[in-house]
């Protein structure tokens, strides 16, 4: 790639002028969604009762090595979810857009696909991952994880719990982006960094703050660590708020021609190398939050100045469209057909299978949610009448955004949902 300033002239500055599609960072959704679907598959224990092994191996060495190989990838995933939210919707946003036709897009892009995974777990786990309208009520409106309690904000369908940060996130989004607008260009990068000691300072407060017992049975940490340090949403602004920053940055012809795709996916693997050795909270964001940032601005820049990559390929697109359906399903996919199984283990062809066959489940579970669910609902109520028959007298083109939506509608900006990808720790069933 070139050395010379990224960002074209297209994108450089413009609040006003037309921004350029980003089909590369969809395709790369789908692999961080991969990653937390990988740790999913490695559990030594499921979280939903009896809590058997979902891991399938049957030699211990291979599957210890398979379970600390895929120890830090959910982690991953779900931090790379997170800052890419935020660098979408800045991407895509506009100013005088109304924040409750804002609120109205992002909150069906969220609750038809979380309402039918959420029936879904209700029919299939019922009288084990449901034990009292208190620990269920709070997952259905996508609140549970303001709980601490594990039985609360791991009900239903675990990985959920990664929802209530990103329906945060899109409340305080119109909040939000005003007065970062008027951060000046020079102090981006300082405002960035600060996001970044954001999130060690989370850690930081987790580790000397928080009760460190009862110890959990899960993890190397108290369930009080766990929850402060990786579950609780306002934990998690600081990589949101991070990808707003990197947006503004690379919209503002700021980001260094030195950090291109190839540099980013050298320092992802420094991060996660990296994870085995920091203390287990540091695994959660800190450990790799500067790599994904780097990733996403990375291929940002290369989409802008209209870079070919496999990553936009028709395949990658579609597949990182689907992304938010696979993520949502796989955990009750997996988690299912693993209890009906009643706990086997396999050779290492026999446990490759199972897992293939986990994935060829999840995926087309997941693009049946997007293509018959997430999109009629997203046509039907996304926008008010008033606002769809606006935007048909308008005829304005759209372009396609990270998840398949318009990034500049004809009225105001909707901006594409990555998703969440959630996972645990390294032995617990969390998304």
């Amino acid at each position: 790639m070139s050395s010379a300033s990224p960002t074209s002239g297209a994108v450089r500055g413009g609040q006003g002028t037309r921004r350029s599609n980003l089909p590369s960072l969809t395709g790369l959704r789908f692999f961080a969604a991969l990653l937390v679907f990988f740790f999913h598959t490695s559990l030594s224990n499921s979280p939903i009762p009896p809590n058997d092994p979902i891991n399938p191996f049957a030699d211990e060495g291979i599957a210890a090595t398979y379970e600390k190989l895929l120890l830090n990838t959910g982690y991953i995933g779900v931090s790379f979810f997170f800052v890419l939210s935020g660098f979408v919707l800045a991407w895509s946003s506009r100013p005088g857009q109304r924040m409750t036709a804002f609120w109205r897009r992002r909150v069906t892009k969220l609750f038809p696909n979380h309402l039918v995974v959420f029936a879904a777990s209700l029919v299939l786990f019922a009288g084990s991952a449901i034990a009292s309208v208190g620990h269920w009520l709070p997952n259905l409106f996508m609140v549970h994880s303001f709980f601490p309690q594990p039985d609360i904000n791991l009900s239903m369908n675990p990985p959920s719990w990664s929802l209530s940060s990103e329906l945060l996130f899109y409340l305080l989004f119109p909040l939000l982006i005003v007065p970062i607008r008027r951060i000046r260009e020079g102090a981006l990068w300082a405002w960035a960094a600060a996001m970044v000691a954001g999130t060690v300072l989370v850690q930081l407060v987790s580790m000397h703050l928080v009760p460190a017992t009862p110890k959990s049975a899960i993890t190397p940490i108290s369930d009080m660590q766990f929850w402060f340090g990786y579950l609780f949403p306002p934990g998690r602004l600081f990589e949101f708020v991070l990808g707003v920053l990197l947006a503004r940055i690379v919209l503002a012809g700021r980001w260094p021609g030195w950090a291109t795709t190839p540099f980013a996916l050298f320092l992802t693997a420094l991060g996660y190398g990296a994870g085995f050795m920091v203390p287990f909270e540091y695994t959660f964001v800190v450990a790799t939050i500067v790599p994904i940032g780097a990733l996403i601005g990375a291929v940002a820049v290369s989409d802008s100045r209209g870079d070919s990559s496999w990553l936009s390929s028709r395949t990658m697109v579609w597949l990182g469209e689907v992304s938010f359906g696979f993520y949502l399903v796989q955990g009750v996919t997996i988690f299912y057909l693993r209890s009906l199984m009643d706990g086997a283990t396999y050779g290492v062809l026999g446990s490759l299978l199972v897992i293939a066959g986990f994935f060829a489940v999840s995926l087309a579970a997941g693009a049946l949610l997007h293509h018959y669910v997430e999109m009629p609902a997203m046509r039907r109520f996304s926008r008010s009448r008033k606002e769809m028959r606006g935007s048909a007298g308008a005829g304005r083109p759209t372009a396609t955004g990270t998840a398949g939506e318009p990034v500049v509608p004809a009225q105001g900006a909707r901006s594409p949902e990555p998703g969440a990808g959630k996972p645990g720790s390294p032995t617990v069933p969390v998304p």
